[in-house]
């Protein structure tokens, strides 16, 4: 746990939202049924004006909020049935079947979907008339995404919950803020929850990623102006970095922004899981590159410093498997020096298992190339229908930039060890190129790299 989160601070803005609901739910007659499917049908029957529609909605969201987990998911599917209806739609159909001509068809069109349209997206577009109405639905997506399991109905419902997020939460919509030490302590403390990558160690690990010489934005959207959606945290450095250790040493001396000619995007963090496939991390970096590009003129290079979280388990279930195709005989001999191991596949996973290989210079001397070349082979060229193995290098790659650099000891930390044996890669994203790559990676599939790193690939 980091020492400066709060673990209630999560739970003061659930209590603070639940009594504005309540008190909006006071206006509501008692004489209604308390049941939830009632309170839906009250939601959806439109009687009184719009403040009784408002106190309405704040009473249903009220009553989610109190519920235990099982009455949640009852909830939710009680909210999923109230689905189209099947006999309206039915009929529609027919009559659409049965139109003669061009108008006939397109007024037969027009009211299949009308009918086609479930009464429950009007009772989720109502509850985002409440206070923070819009933070509640993203959190019940949230909470349905995690308890579908293969169920039709909540599948139906999550379906159209997540059009209406992705229509409400366009990225025109969106609003990109700069964060910085002297924004509210309430989004600070937001932001060390939230960072997903490499985790805050306190008020002054937090104040050095805010410093002069780093940059910190995130999108908001104007429903939810104390949430941010996604973050991306940036250092100004001189050159490509090499090691997320040495960026994020809290004793290294700030350097003067007006001197660094690179600025390196080294953690991005999607804050709400209930807006899950809705993206907006590629617009956020290129919206970043923009802003940084006129702050600071001397800025000559936009990258990353980036884990690849899947390497190390691909490596192995390909080592598990025997896969011949992995080694070199020159690197197979090299690895049975060292090891003990019946194949050099054997000898490659037991040492990166132990920290141990770290401090051992002729050991790193034989391991570090052989997994330099594995690790270009697996961002170039593993994965499945035109999609990268790796889910940072689809990330990046999807959103325009090549594979510059392949990092050796660049994250060393347990963490890093396991996922990716220490290695880090450098994604450039180059200005006049970004269009270009990115299409050529969602047309085609091709993942663009500097000739250093095909090159390694293809050995």
């Amino acid at each position: 746990m980091n020492e400066i989160a709060s673990p209630g601070l999560f739970d003061r803005a659930i209590r603070r939202i639940t009594t504005v609901w309540r008190d909006m739910a006071a206006g509501v007659s008692r004489d209604e049924d308390e049941s939830i499917a009632a309170q839906m049908q009250a939601c959806l029957s439109g009687r009184g004006g719009e403040i009784s529609a408002r106190n309405r909605a704040a009473k249903l969201a009220q009553s989610y909020l109190v519920l235990d987990e099982a009455g949640r998911i009852e909830f939710l599917r009680t909210l999923a049935g109230f689905d189209s209806d099947h006999a309206a739609v039915a009929g529609a159909y027919d009559v659409l079947q049965k139109a003669g001509d061009e108008a006939e068809r397109a007024s037969a069109q027009m009211q299949l979907r009308r009918a086609l349209e479930p009464p429950r997206l009007r009772l989720l577009t109502q509850l985002t008339t409440i206070p923070d109405g819009m933070k509640f639905l993203v959190d019940l997506r949230a909470f349905l995404l995690s308890r579908m399991r293969g169920d039709p109905p909540l599948t139906a419902l999550e379906s159209d919950l997540k059009t209406l997020l992705a229509s409400w939460f366009d990225v025109g919509f969106l609003e990109l803020r700069r964060i910085d030490w002297d924004s509210p302590a309430a989004l600070l403390e937001k932001l060390v929850g939230y960072e997903a990558v490499h985790e805050i160690r306190g008020w002054r690990d937090l104040k050095d990623r805010l410093d002069s010489d780093r940059r910190c934005y995130a999108f908001f959207h104007p429903r939810m102006p104390s949430e941010p959606l996604i973050f991306v945290e940036i250092a100004l450095v001189q050159g490509l970095a090499t090691s997320v250790q040495t960026l994020l040493d809290q004793k290294a001396p700030v350097l003067d922004p007006g001197a660094a000619d690179a600025a390196i995007f080294y953690s991005i963090s999607n804050c709400q899981r209930g807006l899950a496939g809705i993206s907006f991390g590629n617009f956020l970096i290129k919206r970043v590159v923009e802003v940084l590009g006129r702050e600071f003129r001397n800025l000559r290079t936009f990258a990353t410093l980036s884990p690849i979280p899947g390497f190390r388990r691909w490596l192995d279930a390909r080592a598990k498997a025997e896969d011949a195709t992995l080694l070199t005989d020159d690197e197979t001999a090299a690895l049975r020096e060292v090891s003990d191991a019946e194949t050099g596949l054997q000898a490659l996973a037991t040492i990166l298992s132990r920290r141990a290989w770290l401090r051992d210079a002729g050991l790193r001397k034989v391991v570090e190339p052989i997994a330099v070349r594995l690790c270009a082979r697996f961002l170039l060229i593993e994965g499945r229908e035109k999609r990268a193995a790796d889910p940072v290098a689809h990330f990046h790659l999807s959103n325009g930039a090549r594979v510059e650099r392949i990092n050796t000891m660049a994250d060393i930390s347990d963490k890093g060890l396991k996922a990716s044996a220490g290695l880090m890669v450098n994604y450039l994203y180059d200005p006049a190129k970004i269009e270009q790559y990115h299409e050529d990676y969602a047309g085609e599939g091709k993942r663009s790299a500097s000739t250093a790193v095909r090159r390694l690939a293809r050995g």
